[in-house]
């Protein structure tokens, strides 16, 4: 392998390491938009799902079909018919519904089931486990329009999943249901998916779907000035989709984002929309800290705290590369536990992006940040400032009158948001004596209001 593949993949993998060991023992349900399969993208999101199982997250799948029940009923010279966003299935589109479903779930289990040399899926077992566990009741009729064949979710078998979770197989679920009389209902793989991840309490829902998310602007053009919003608190998901029309396709904001909202009101911690288009999109929203799409929680991931001693590990894996190209002095782990209280972090999804200390010498009056520090994978976010305007806060707490911090590489960081240079005789006699002549730090101070 050359140098710069070596130099790339190790902090790479480094970096994906505190989201493996967080999703291990997981359970995510994933919803697969039938589009997906008609676009060929089966293949590499089989390797994709193998892939995370193998790392130790218990998987549901659950395949739409809606392409694949179209074509069978164009070949048999019927009409697809739709109303209040749902297939209304007569008899022959239940047999459509039928065939599509078994056609679909061979081609799944047949993609499970490689396992080539020289693939990510050689040396693979997936277990693909299939079978009744959803019940069924009808739609009914709902304005007027007689839905037929087609169904709600009535009940999960929570038991029957979760024991075929827990032998170590992908469980693969139909959009099917079935009553207790034995009469098979057609139901959507939206409200398949979310209805499992609501009684299985799974720690994510993901739809892989034909949209990319949700945008910063849903009802404006797409555009660079009208982004992907990577994540929703779930209280702006409600009013947001308040505002939407009801959704009738999928390409409408609202389509997923109304399951979303459903699942984590009910207890579901992170639902997720994002393209299958996109090679590995399912990778990059799972284990990069920015994902690709939109999720939607409960509440925000971000959490801008003062340390503790659990952080320590975080705090010396974020400030260490920093320290080896000198931007940091050298701290140990003797040190940084010992002057834990003095420092602030900001934590995401249970990884340390950002973080400062903060050394006070009331006797001048004044404290020092010291530590400075923010990951490679979210500068640019704002999160430093965020760090020093929480250091402020601390520092007037303690009656202080202004912050300084030494620095050999960030100057012009500092002078932008209101830091002055003095000479190093400035600093207070003690913070004095510790000074490195040879580092030749220059010192900036900033006066608290």
């Amino acid at each position: 392998m050359s140098a710069i593949f070596n130099f790339t993949f190790v902090p790479w993998f480094r970096s994906v390491a505190p989201y493996i060991h967080m999703h291990r023992g997981k359970t995510f349900v994933v919803g697969l938009a039938g589009e997906a399969v008609a676009a060929g993208k089966l293949h590499h999101i089989a390797q994709d799902i193998a892939l995370i199982q193998s790392m130790g997250v218990k998987v549901v799948l659950v395949h739409g079909f809606r392409p694949q029940v179209n074509e069978q009923l164009k070949a048999k010279g019927h009409a697809a018919r739709y109303s209040h966003g749902m297939r209304i299935t007569d008899e022959v589109a239940l047999d459509c519904a039928q065939e599509a479903a078994g056609q679909l779930r061979y081609e799944i289990e047949a993609a499970f089931s490689q396992g080539l040399p020289n693939t990510p899926m050689a040396g693979s077992t997936v277990r693909v486990i299939s079978g009744n566990f959803i019940t069924a009741r009808p739609v009914g009729i709902v304005d007027g329009v007689d839905f037929q064949h087609s169904g709600l979710v009535r009940k999960v078998d929570v038991g029957g999943i979760s024991r075929s979770l827990d032998f170590g197989a992908m469980v693969l679920l139909s959009p099917f249901g079935f009553s207790p009389t034995g009469e098979a209902f057609n139901l959507t793989m939206e409200e398949v998916a979310t209805s499992v991840a609501i009684a299985l309490q799974a720690d994510k829902l993901i739809f892989l779907t034909e949209i990319p998310g949700v945008r910063a602007q849903p009802l404006a053009p797409e555009g660079e000035d009208n982004p992907i919003d990577t994540e929703l608190p779930l209280a702006d998901a409600e009013q947001l989709l308040a505002s939407l029309p009801p959704a009738q396709n999928p390409s409408d904001t609202a389509f997923y984002l109304q399951h979303c909202v459903k699942a984590c009101k009910a207890g579901v911690e992170r639902s997720h929309i994002i393209p299958f288009a996109v090679d590995g999109s399912l990778l990059l929203e799972v284990y990069v800290h920015d994902g690709i799409g939109t999720m939607v929680v409960d509440e925000k991931l971000e959490e801008l705290r003062e340390a503790t001693a659990d952080d320590v590990g975080g705090i010396l894996q974020l400030i260490e590369p920093f320290e080896k190209d000198g931007t940091l002095v050298k701290r140990d782990r003797t040190e940084i536990e010992r002057d834990i209280a003095n420092y602030t972090i900001i934590e995401h999804d249970g990884v340390i992006f950002a973080c400062a200390a903060l050394y006070p010498y009331p006797e001048a009056r004044t404290g020092e940040m010291a530590a400075l520090t923010v990951s490679p994978q979210s500068q640019g976010q704002g999160d430093g400032e965020k760090v020093l305007r929480r250091v402020e806060q601390r520092a007037r707490a303690m009656g202080l009158d202004s912050i300084f911090v030494l620095t050999t590489r960030t100057m012009h960081w500092f002078l932008k948001r209101g830091f002055v240079q003095v000479d190093p005789d400035w600093l207070p006699e003690a913070r004095k004596r510790k000074y490195n002549w040879d580092r030749r730090s220059m010192v900036f101070v900033k006066k608290l209001a």
